[in-house]
């Protein structure tokens, strides 16, 4: 659907096709919103970056991230419906861990993209 108010020259209309065609169906960009989300939490990233050095079990993961085991159940529960955690269950107790490098990649390069935002503002 074209933009009425739109003035540029439209001759790419083949370049425009090909970019479409690259957009993933509704159900991939919604699963990778819900992704995303996961990272928007300030609790949930103290609990990926507990997990980024070894699988815990809750009461761990509680004292690392300086919240309640309550808490940190709740959030656990989430990052593992939305596949961001495994756990595996020793005697009476559930560990958990990051379910692939995937996650420990993205929370880095994010660390890194606002480490690098931050220089940039100081140095303007």
């Amino acid at each position: 659907m074209r933009n009425a108010d739109c003035n540029h020259n439209h001759n790419e209309i083949e370049l425009i096709k090909e970019i479409t065609a690259t957009i993933p169906s509704n159900e991939k960009i919604n699963a990778l919103s819900d992704f995303f989300k996961a990272f928007s939490d300030p609790n949930r990233l103290r609990i990926i970056q507990s997990l980024s050095k070894n699988e815990l079990c809750v009461c761990d993961i509680a004292d690392i991230a300086g919240m309640t085991q309550s808490a940190v159940s709740h959030q656990l529960r989430y990052l593992k419906n939305i596949n961001i955690l495994s756990c595996r269950r020793d005697g009476k107790s559930i560990i958990y861990s990051l379910k692939d490098s995937h996650i420990l990649h993205i929370f880095g390069e994010g660390l890194i993209h606002i480490s690098e935002e931050k220089e940039d503002t100081h140095n303007a």
